[in-house]
């Protein structure tokens, strides 16, 4: 998320709001979620004031503190959802820095369990996670065009075309995109 010199996107507002309310519904400080998170406190402010774009390494991290996914973080939650969720209806938030494209295919739904991503790491991209946002979330990746390499609680995975790694996430991840073809793929977590 790059908000450059127009001012925070909409999206990076609405992410800002939410890590406000969450923060504030837990009756947490800003010191309080720094040390649960390692996060910086300075770095949390201007997140929640729409300063600055959060890279996917601090989303993750901030997830992990509060124990959501990061597709609940960034799409709003709502207590009804529509059945039929159109291309033009999904949410895309893009990591520059890290070279990560994320599209939520099937935001998530207080009524609804499972969710789908998908992600596209441009060539050569990693992206390192501390740990999941709830320790055993079940994820099936299926790998659509390039190659990924992850690695996922210790145990390394090369994924072609085709492919589908399913696992319960509990320990850290890294997703490493081929150098020259990157990866592009979907993600269905329940």
């Amino acid at each position: 998320m790059d908000s450059g010199s127009h001012g925070p996107s909409s999206v990076d507002r609405r992410i800002a709001e939410r890590l406000r309310t969450l923060r504030q519904e837990r009756g947490w400080s800003l010191e309080d979620l720094a040390s649960r998170s390692g996060v910086s406190r300075a770095t949390l402010s201007r997140l929640e004031n729409a300063e600055v774009s959060a890279t996917a390494n601090v989303l993750g991290r901030l997830c992990q503190a509060y124990g959501i996914t990061l597709s609940r973080l960034i799409h709003l939650v709502e207590d009804d959802f529509p059945p039929l969720v159109r291309r033009s209806a999904q949410t895309v938030w893009e990591d520059a820095k890290s070279g990560f494209k994320r599209r939520i295919i099937s935001p998530p739904a207080r009524a609804l369990a499972g969710e789908a991503m998908e992600g596209l790491l441009r060539p050569g991209a990693q992206i390192t996670y501390e740990g999941p946002p709830r320790a055993g979330l079940e994820h099936h990746l299926v790998l659509l065009e390039g190659a990924l390499h992850i690695m996922v609680d210790g145990a390394s995975h090369t994924l072609h075309p085709g492919d589908c790694l399913r696992y319960q996430l509990r320990g850290p991840s890294r997703f490493e995109a081929d150098v020259t073809a990157g990866a592009r793929y979907l993600l269905f977590t329940v």
